[in-house]
This record gives structure tokens, sequence and C-alpha cells, in this order.
């Protein structure tokens, strides 16, 4: 194994006086091997020289620094006043030794051993020591916003996180109001609907019934157009005198009995519809009378007649001439007494019955 190129030898070595009487150590050639400069696990031991020496003059002055450091801390904390400077004095002969000893890097193995963390570490130590003690508990956002006071920091935040919670309760409350009014405007909308829906419905309903009764309007109105084509108003040039039920002591009932057709004598008398005349001839109060029997058993009788064109057991159709107007029987001029008798015998409004059949006289 090649031997390493030994230390350089200092140009200086110091007495014991100059150290205080530190033991003055003899000066050895260094050949460090890879156990030799091996890391030491745990923790590093110090060997501590007997007497004062370079050691305990390092110790002083670390201490001298803390010191001043900390000092210069409370100091600003206590009240603003600038730190107190600390000199040391230069102790003999220590910064020729420190400038004849080579640099720790350099020395083989050694260099590898330390790293610029280390002196990076200590630089951060310093700084920390070095800030005032009411800088505690300040953060990196704090001391971005300009706060570098640990109560003021404090407050801030409180004050931060009391908006925050005021600013989250206030959005509950308008988030609650929102949907308030959104589910009242969905019931009156829904309300409003189904109202509509209701009138809707009434105005269909409305307009079914009136559209079914103009249904029924038109078909009776068909139905009678077609049935007046089969139906005819017994006379013409007529004046209606006397309805049905009219009072009065010209009448033996005490009220009349049919409709006046009043007429000049000898204006002619149809039949209204079809049918078989059942009686033609003399009828007392009635004069001439004819009874034209219809299909469904009604009877129409034409009274005080002039003449009569027809006889009993003959078949008639709608429009044939059966007899004339004249004033025969009962009567103060010249008309058509005409009376309508359903199939049972009993007396009905001649009108009515002819505005049935589509007839209006």
């Amino acid at each position: 194994m090649a031997s390493n190129r030994p230390a350089p030898q200092a140009p200086y070595i110091p007495n014991d006086d100059d150290f205080g009487g530190y033991d003055q150590e003899t000066w050895e050639e260094w050949n460090p091997t890879e156990e030799s400069i091996r890391p030491v696990r745990g923790r590093h031991r110090v060997h501590k020289k007997s007497g004062g020496g370079l050691a305990r003059s390092s110790t002083v002055l670390g201490v001298g620094v803390i010191a001043a450091v900390g000092a210069g801390g409370i100091a600003t904390a206590q009240g603003g006043k600038p730190p107190v400077s600390i000199s040391m004095p230069d102790l003999p002969g220590v910064g020729a030794v420190a400038d004849s000893l080579p640099e720790a890097k350099s020395l083989p193995g050694v260099g590898s051993l330390m790293s610029d963390d280390s002196a990076d570490s200590a630089d951060t130590d310093i700084r920390t020591a070095a800030a005032p003690l009411t800088a505690a508990g300040v953060t990196t956002a704090d001391a971005e916003q300009g706060t570098t006071d640990a109560g003021e920091a404090l407050r801030s935040r409180i004050m931060q996180q009391a908006e925050n919670q005021q600013h989250q309760a206030d959005e509950a409350v308008r988030t609650a109001a929102e949907e308030a009014a959104g589910k009242k405007a969905a019931e009156e909308a829904a309300a409003q609907q189904k109202a509509a829906e209701k009138e809707a419905e009434a105005k269909a309903a409305a307009k079914k019934k009136k559209e079914e009764a103009a249904r029924k309007a038109k078909a009776e109105a068909e139905r009678l157009a077609k049935l007046a084509k089969s139906y005819a108003i017994p006379t013409s040039s007529y004046t209606l005198t006397s309805h049905f039920g009219d009072a009065g002591a010209m009448w033996s009932s005490g009220h009349h009995t049919g409709l006046d057709f009043a007429a000049p004598t000898g204006t002619p008398l149809k039949a209204v519809h079809t049918g078989t005349v059942k009686e033609a001839g003399w009828a007392g109060a009635y004069g001439y009378r004819t009874v034209l029997e219809l299909e469904d058993g009604t009877e129409i009788w034409y009274c005080h007649q002039s003449s009569l064109n027809v006889s009993a057991g003959q078949k008639v159709t709608t429009g044939d001439v059966i007899g004339r107007v004249g004033a025969t029987g009962n009567v103060t001029g010249p008309h058509l007494h005409m009376e309508v008798h359903t199939p049972d015998g009993t007396g009905i409004d001649p009108l009515g019955w002819l505005q049935s059949k589509g007839l209006n006289p």
C-alpha cells in the first residue's frame, strides 16, 4: 500500500507559554487509511485537553458570539433597542497558527465528510438565534403579509377564522332562503298550473256541452226540416185569432179547445199529413167537420167548414184539399177551428203539435 504525502509542517511552533501552559505535542507523519477515515457511528467524543489552551479560547469565542446574538434578539423583543456589540481581543499567535493550517476540505478523505449543508445549517441556527423573541409563532404567510408580532398574528388568524365562520353562516342563511323561495315559487307555479288545468277543463266541458247542444239542435232542425216536408199547415191567407186554453163564455167548456185560423169563406183546407178520413159531416156546434186520423192514431179535426171534399174511409196524403173555410155551427165569422187529439182522445195544443212537426204557423 502506497504511503500518502505527509502533512505539511507548521512554519511556527508556539511554546507552552504562548498557549497558557498547553503541553506541546510532537508533530508526526499522518498516513490516513480507509479504516482511519471511516465516520464514527453514534456520538463523537471530544478529547479534552488539560489547561486553558486553544480549545478553551474557541469555546469562549463561541459563547461570546451566541451571547451577543441573543442579547441583540432580547433587546429587539424588549423595546426595539439596537443590539450590543461585543468585541473580543485578539489572542497572540492564534491568527498565525490558523493561517498556517491547511483547509480541512483539502485533507485526503476529510473533504468528503464535510458538506455545504453543515455550513448552511450553522448559518440557519445563527439566524434563528438572532431572530426576535416576538416572532415566535409567526408563519411564513404572516411574514409575507407584513405581520411580525406573534400576538398580532394570532389575533389576525382568529379574526380570519371568525370571518370565515360568519361567511359560512351567511352563506347557509342565503342558501336556505333561496331554497325556501324556490320551494314557494314551485308551489305557487304548481297551484297556478292546477288552476289553469281546472279552468281549461271547465272551458273544455262548457265547449263540449255547447257543441253537443249545437249538434242536437242541428240534428233536431234537420229532423224537423225533413219532417216538415211530410206535414203541411192546414190553410193559407189566415190570421190566428184564438189559441188553445183561452178562457171565455163563448165556449161551453169555459175555455177554447183548439186553434182558430180566420180566413175568407171558401179558402181551401189541406190535409196536414197522410192519413184516413174517419168522419166527414155535420157535427152540431162544430158545423161541418172532417176528422182525419193519422198513421200513429192522432186525430185532426177541421170544423165550421162551408163544404166537404172527402168522405169517411177515404185515404189522403199531405196537402190534399179536404174542404173549405166556412162559418157553420157556433161561430162569429168564417174561420177554421182546428183541434188535435192524441190516440187516447186527449186534446192538446194544436200550435205546439204543428211546431213539433217543423211547422211554424
